[in-house]
C-alpha cells in the first residue's frame, strides 16, 4: 500500500532579474535586498523568488503574497504556476526623491495540504525583503497638468496673461527654462519668459476671429537640456465691446404706388459680433439726417426687430423709382456701438390688395427674392454664352478650303457652251465692237476682254482650289495679225466697190484655181 507524505516548506531564496543581470543574492537566511530604478513603470516585473519543497506534483504548488512592511501599497507579488516563482511588480509609481527604501514582508505556502499531516505544519515560510530605490534623471515636472488662462481681446501688447511652474524632481534642482512651442503659436501672438515662466502678450486679439487659443509650453533643465516636460496652456480671449451691429441681411424691398400712410413694408432685424453677458439688445431708429421730409419711418419693436413704415400715401415710379431710407442700429452694451444700415426701396405699381402688378425687371426679381448681385451674374452668364457661340461660328468660316478635286487622277475637260447672243452693241462685257470694226485702232498693250490673261492662267494653275479643268470657247475674231484680214462676210457688205481677187495668182499654184474663176472673170469684164 502506497502512503503519501508531505514536507513543509524549508526556506525562500530570492533573485532579482532585472537589466540583464543577477542583482540580488541571500545575504542571511529569511532577510533578503535588492535595488530598483525609479523610472520603472507600474507592473513592471521587478524580480522573482524561489522556496523549495521537496515534495513533487500538486503537493509543491505554493502561492506567494505580499503580508506586511511599507512597501505593502507600493509593491505586489504574484505566482508563476509553470516555474512555481513569486514574481515582484510595481504597483505604484516610484520616486526616489519621496521616498528611496522599502521592506516587505513576503509569505509563500502549499495551496494544497494533506489533512493527514496537518500535525506536521505549518506549511509555510516568510521572508523580508528590502528593496532600495534609485536616483534617475528625470525631465522637470510642471505643478498642473494644463493651465486655462482667461485675456480681454483690448489688451494691450505686453499684458501677462498668467504663468506657469516646473521644477526638477532630482536632488540636483537644476534651473529650468521655458519656451513656447511655435508650431502651436504659428502667428506669435503670445510669449513666455524663460526664467519664470510669464506669459504675455506680442499682439492684439480678436474674440471675433478666435475666441481660444491652445498652446504648448515647454520646460527644459539648464543642466541636461535633453531632459524636458510639455504642457498644455489654454487662453480663453474675453470679449469686449468692440463691434457696432449691423443689419442681418441685405435688405431690398419695393412699395406700391398707391401705398397709404403708416403701411408696414418691411420687418428688419440686426446681428452683432459680440457676445455681451446679457444677451444682444439693439435700438434701431431713422438717421437724423433722413428725418427732413422723410417718405418712411422707423419703428422700433422692442424685440431686436424695427418695421420700416410707409410716412406718406401715394408714390409715382416715373417721378422717382428708388428711395434708400438709413437706419441707425445700437446695442446696449458699454461703450456703446452703433452703426447705420441701409434700406433699399424701390417703387413699384400693384393691385388693390397690394400685390406687384408692373415694375422695374430689377424690383421685380428683388421681390421674388434675387439680389442686383444675382441679376448681374446672370447677365453675365448669357453674355459670355453668347460671345462663345460667336467665336465658334467664326472659327467655323475661316475653316481653311479643301481643294475640289483631291485626287490627282479626277483631271477631267469641261467644254462650256455659251447660247446667249449678247446685248448687241450696248453689250460691251465681252467684246469691244469698235475694235471689232476697226482691227487697227486696238492698242497693242491692251488685252482681250475674252481672253484671261496668262499671268490670271498661272495663278489659277497653282491655286489648289481652283478647278483644274480645260475650258473651250469660240470667238469669232481673228485678230489683226492676219495677212488675209477677215474672211467674215460681214466685211464685204459694208462696202460697194468691187473686189479685186487678182492678188491670188500671188500666192502659188494651190490658190490657181481660186484665181482663175474670181480673176477670169474680171478679165472677161474688163474686156
Amino acid at each position: 500500500m502506497h502512503t503519501h507524505t508531505s514536507s513543509q516548506v524549508q526556506g525562500l531564496c530570492v533573485l532579482l532579474l532585472g537589466l540583464g543581470s543577477e542583482l540580488f543574492s541571500c545575504v542571511t537566511p529569511g532577510v533578503y535586498q535588492f535595488s530598483v530604478l525609479e523610472s520603472l513603470g507600474t507592473g513592471s516585473p521587478l524580480g522573482r523568488i524561489k522556496a523549495t519543497d521537496a515534495d513533487i506534483g500538486v503537493n509543491a504548488e505554493m502561492d506567494y503574497s505580499v503580508i506586511g512592511g511599507d512597501g505593502l501599497d507600493t509593491f505586489d507579488i504574484i505566482t508563476d504556476r509553470t516555474t512555481q516563482e513569486g514574481v515582484i511588480t510595481v504597483k505604484k509609481p516610484l520616486n526616489f526623491e519621496r521616498k528611496a527604501a522599502y521592506v516587505l514582508k513576503v509569505q509563500v505556502e502549499n495551496t494544497r495540504l494533506d489533512p493527514r499531516f496537518s500535525s506536521m505544519g505549518p506549511f509555510r515560510d516568510t521572508a523580508t525583503v528590502k528593496m532600495t530605490v534609485e536616483d534617475v534623471d528625470e525631465p522637470p515636472v510642471f505643478e498642473r497638468d494644463s493651465y486655462v488662462m482667461e485675456v480681454k481681446e483690448d489688451a494691450h501688447s505686453g499684458t501677462t496673461i498668467g504663468s506657469v511652474s516646473a521644477t526638477d524632481p532630482d536632488t540636483s534642482r537644476s534651473l529650468i527654462r521655458y519656451s513656447i512651442d511655435r508650431r502651436t503659436d504659428m502667428d506669435r501672438l503670445f510669449n513666455i519668459h524663460p526664467g519664470n515662466g510669464t506669459i504675455f502678450t506680442l499682439r492684439p486679439l480678436d474674440r471675433e476671429e478666435n475666441a481660444w487659443h491652445n498652446i504648448s509650453v515647454t520646460a527644459t533643465e539648464f543642466s541636461n537640456p535633453r531632459q524636458l516636460s510639455r504642457v498644455r496652456v489654454y487662453i480663453r480671449v474675453l470679449d469686449v465691446n468692440d463691434n457696432a451691429p449691423t443689419f442681418a441681411t441685405v435688405y431690398e424691398t419695393f412699395v406700391c404706388e398707391n401705398a397709404k400712410a403708416a403701411q408696414r413694408i418691411q420687418t428688419v432685424s440686426a446681428t452683432d459680433a459680440d457676445e455681451p453677458k446679457g444677451g444682444q439688445t439693439f435700438f434701431f431708429s431713422l438717421a437724423p439726417e433722413a428725418l427732413v421730409k422723410a417718405n418712411f419711418t422707423v419703428k422700433d419693436n422692442r424685440d431686436n426687430t424695427a418695421g420700416i413704415l410707409t410716412r406718406r400715401s401715394g408714390f409715382s415710379r416715373t417721378q422717382k423709382s428708388v428711395y434708400l431710407v438709413p437706419v441707425v442700429i445700437s446695442d446696449g452694451e458699454f461703450p456703446m456701438q452703433s452703426s447705420t444700415s441701409t434700406l433699399t426701396v424701390r417703387v413699384c405699381s400693384c393691385d388693390r390688395e397690394g400685390n406687384m402688378k408692373a415694375c422695374s425687371a430689377e424690383a421685380y426679381a428683388l421681390s421674388t427674392g434675387l439680389s442686383t448681385g444675382a441679376l448681374v451674374a446672370i447677365l453675365l452668364c448669357v453674355i459670355i454664352l453668347l460671345m462663345i457661340v460667336v467665336l465658334f461660328a467664326a472659327l467655323r468660316r475661316q475653316k481653311k478650303k479643301e481643294p475640289l478635286i483631291i485626287s490627282k487622277e479626277d483631271v477631267r475637260d469641261n467644254v462650256v457652251s455659251y447660247n446667249d447672243e449678247g446685248g448687241g452693241e450696248e453689250d460691251t462685257q465681252a467684246f469691244d465692237i469698235g475694235t471689232l470694226r476697226n482691227p487697227e485702232a486696238m492698242e497693242d498693250s491692251k488685252q482681250r476682254r475674252d481672253i484671261i490673261p496668262e499671268s490670271l492662267l498661272h495663278e489659277n494653275d497653282v491655286d489648289p482650289t481652283a478647278p483644274p479643268y480645260d475650258s473651250l470657247a469660240t470667238y469669232a475674231y481673228e485678230g489683226n495679225g492676219s495677212i488675209a484680214d477677215s474672211l467674215s462676210s460681214l466685211g464685204s457688205v459694208t462696202t460697194d466697190a468691187d473686189q479685186d481677187y487678182n492678188y491670188l495668182s500671188d500666192w502659188g499654184p494651190r490658190f490657181k484655181k481660186l484665181a482663175d474663176l474670181y480673176g477670169g472673170e474680171d478679165s472677161d469684164r474688163d474686156s
